[in-house]
């Protein structure tokens, strides 16, 4: 049996984060949620994950932060950065720091199915 490949997302949006977690479990993903950026470095630090898709504002600790930290410690675990606040901006940041792509919120599930997939195969 192979194994499923492990995401995690990281949203402070509840609703969201149940959502995306559903509709992804749906397409065959293990997946783990974190309501803030602290909450997922304590889950990164403690479990092995393929992919996270981290929302830049949150509260406690952003996503730029997280991304840092992920870049730094784990440089094959690959992120896709998720934002309401869609602009080049926050685009070309998230890109200096590391993420593999960005994804503006709401997003076209079959968009980022898609994104997830070119990303997991690079």
């Amino acid at each position: 049996m192979t194994e499923k490949t492990r995401i995690l997302v990281v949203d402070d949006e509840d609703p969201l984060r149940t959502v995306l977690s559903q509709e992804l479990r749906g397409e065959g993903y293990e997946v783990e949620t974190a309501a803030d950026g602290e909450m997922a470095l304590d889950i990164i630090q403690k479990k092995p994950f393929d992919l996270v898709l981290l929302d830049i504002r949150m509260p406690k600790k952003d996503g730029f932060e997280v991304l840092k930290f992920i870049k730094e410690n784990y440089k094959n675990l690959k992120v896709i950065m998720l934002t309401g606040f869609a602009d080049l901006k926050n685009a070309i940041e998230s890109k200096k720091l590391g993420a593999e792509d960005f994804v503006s919120k709401p997003y076209d599930l079959v968009d980022l199915l898609a994104t997830i997939e070119r990303v997991l195969s690079e």
